[in-house]
């Protein structure tokens, strides 16, 4: 099924729609899943230490469950912790995609691609034994 195409602007370090003779651009519908449910942000729990001090716990206001929280680490250190940390958000992000079906499990894999950039590595494995591999070793540079 076709969605409207999300294309990521890593300079920016945002998304946005795409035109196509005046119209919306469709695409890929798990890839825009995935790419909003990692870049936008999920609001911070009780428990999280906010990285900008502000006290915002950010996310949207209509949905408590969207997103992720890898904002939290804009300022953590280059340590295992914080890929650790990473890869939890990540899964977190991703979990609604189970729960609604859309796909039967990811393999997610979190490293440090090369100094203060963080790589993420997701596979969706369907239902029907078909999977999608997407690469996200661009999007967190000066993470640490």
């Amino acid at each position: 099924m076709a969605d409207i195409l999300v294309s990521w602007i890593a300079n920016d370090a945002r998304g946005d729609w795409s035109l196509v003779s005046g119209d919306l651009d469709t695409g890929d519908d798990l890839a825009t899943a995935i790419l909003l449910s990692l870049f936008t942000d999920r609001p911070a729990t009780a428990s999280d230490s906010l990285p900008d001090g502000t006290g915002d716990r950010r996310g949207w206001w209509g949905d408590r469950e969207i997103g992720s929280r890898l904002w939290l680490l804009d300022r953590a250190k280059q340590t295992e912790e914080t890929r650790r940390r990473a890869a939890d958000y990540v899964a977190e992000a991703l979990q609604w995609l189970i729960d609604d079906g859309v796909v039967a499990r990811f393999t997610i894999r979190v490293e440090w691609a090369r100094r203060s950039t963080l790589g993420v590595w997701v596979i969706a494995h369907r239902s029907d034994g078909q999977s999608t591999s997407f690469n996200f070793d661009w999007a967190w540079q000066g993470v640490a």
